[in-house]
C-alpha cells in the first residue's frame, strides 16, 4: 500500500511540473507571423508613430476621416490599419512625449498569439524615461493594425511614492472610520442622558398630581364630616321642637327637661 501512494505522489508531481513547464508549440505559419509582427512593430514604433508626436504632426490626421486613413497609409507604407485605431494610437503617443520624451531607440520586443490577435510589446527608450509600446495585430495574412498604445515605466521612486501614497490613504481611511465610530458611540450616551432628563421632568408633574388626589380626598371628607353635623345639628333642634309639642321625635331622639337641685 505504501508503495502504491508513493508511486501514485510521483506520478501527480510528474504530471504537475510537466503541465507547470508546458507552453504553447506554435506552428511554422504562426511562428512566421509572430516574427513579421514583431518587425513590423519595431518599425512602426520608431520610423512612424515618433513621427507624428509633436503637436503639428499630430494634427495632420484630425481632418481625415478613417478610411481615408487606411487609404493613405496603405499607399504610402504599405501596411493595413483600422483608421480608428490608428487615429487612437497618434494620441496615446501624442499625450505620452510630455512623460518620454522623443524616442530615441527601441530596445527589442516579445510577442505573443492570444485568439484572433497577436500582441508585441516593444521596449521603448525616450529623452526623458523609458516605456513599453503595446501593439496588437489581427491574427491572419493581413495582420492589420488594430490598437496601439504607449504607456511610460514608472521608476522605483514613482512606485515607492504611490505605495506611500496608498498606504496614508489606507490609514486616513480606517482612522476617519475609527472617528466615525466613536462619534456614533458618543451620541448614543447623549441620547441616553436626554431620555433621563426627560424622565426626569416626567416626574414631578406625577407627584404633583398625587398631591392634588390627596387634597381633593380630603376636601371630599371635610365636607362629608360637616354634612353629617349639620344633620346632626338639624335632628337635634327637630326633637326639641318636637318635645315642646308634645310630640316624640321621628329620629328617636328624646328630649328632657332639665331640673335645678335645691340646694
Amino acid at each position: 500500500m505504501k508503495k502504491f501512494l508513493t508511486l501514485l505522489c510521483m506520478i501527480t508531481c510528474i504530471f504537475g511540473l510537466s503541465a507547470c513547464g508546458s507552453e504553447e508549440v506554435l506552428t511554422e505559419y504562426e511562428q512566421y507571423k509572430v516574427s513579421n509582427a514583431q518587425q513590423l512593430a519595431d518599425e512602426m514604433v520608431l520610423y512612424l508613430f515618433s513621427q507624428y508626436m509633436d503637436d503639428e504632426a499630430a494634427s495632420v490626421f484630425d481632418e481625415y476621416t478613417a478610411e481615408e486613413i487606411e487609404y493613405l497609409l496603405n499607399n504610402q507604407y504599405n501596411i493595413s490599419v483600422d483608421g480608428n485605431a490608428f487615429a487612437s494610437a497618434m494620441k496615446s503617443f501624442h499625450s505620452a512625449k510630455d512623460t518620454v520624451g522623443a524616442i530615441t531607440e527601441t530596445g527589442g520586443s516579445s510577442a505573443r498569439i492570444k485568439g484572433d490577435q497577436i500582441i508585441v510589446e516593444v521596449e521603448v527608450t525616450g529623452e526623458k524615461k523609458s516605456a513599453t509600446a503595446e501593439v496588437i495585430f489581427s491574427n491572419d495574412m493581413f495582420m492589420k493594425l488594430e490598437s496601439a498604445a504607449l504607456n511610460p515605466k514608472s521608476t522605483v521612486g514613482e512606485l515607492m511614492g504611490k505605495a506611500g501614497l496608498n498606504t496614508l490613504i489606507g490609514m486616513g481611511t480606517v482612522f476617519a472610520v475609527l472617528i466615525l465610530i466613536s462619534a456614533i458611540i458618543s451620541c448614543f450616551k447623549l441620547i441616553s442622558k436626554a431620555q433621563e432628563r426627560k424622565d426626569r421632568k416626567k416626574e414631578p408633574v406625577k407627584e404633583a398630581t398625587g398631591v392634588d388626589n390627596a387634597v381633593t380626598q380630603i376636601a371630599v371628607q371635610e365636607e362629608a364630616v360637616e354634612e353629617t353635623d349639620d344633620l346632626e345639628l338639624v335632628a337635634v333642634i327637630a326633637a326639641a321642637i318636637a318635645a315642646s309639642q308634645g310630640a316624640a321625635s321621628t329620629d328617636g331622639l328624646v328630649v328632657r327637661s332639665v331640673r335645678r337641685r335645691q340646694a
